[in-house]
């Protein structure tokens, strides 16, 4: 357990830290899971237009590496082209 004062408030914020991204990780899987699961097309591009604009959010925010939202971004647009 914290020792000091300071230790103590840093285990708070580390906990809403933990809670606030553990959201933010399931939101971004859910969305790209719906891309992923579109056939059509139409759909599956207005999907990862919103999946991209919440990966460059993550990324700005510090949640996820910018490059890895950049390699997410990058597999999806090749899926959604590859659809027929």
């Amino acid at each position: 357990m914290a020792q000091h004062l300071s230790a103590e408030r840093q285990a708070r914020k580390a906990l809403k830290h933990r809670t606030r991204n553990k959201a933010y990780m399931s939101r971004m899987k859910t969305a790209i899971k719906r891309v992923r699961e579109e056939k059509d097309k139409e759909k599956a591009s207005t999907a990862l237009k919103r999946v991209t604009k919440l990966l460059d959010q993550l990324a700005a925010k510090g949640i996820i590496h910018r490059n890895n939202a950049a390699n997410k971004k990058s597999s999806l647009t090749k899926y959604v082209s590859s659809i027929k």
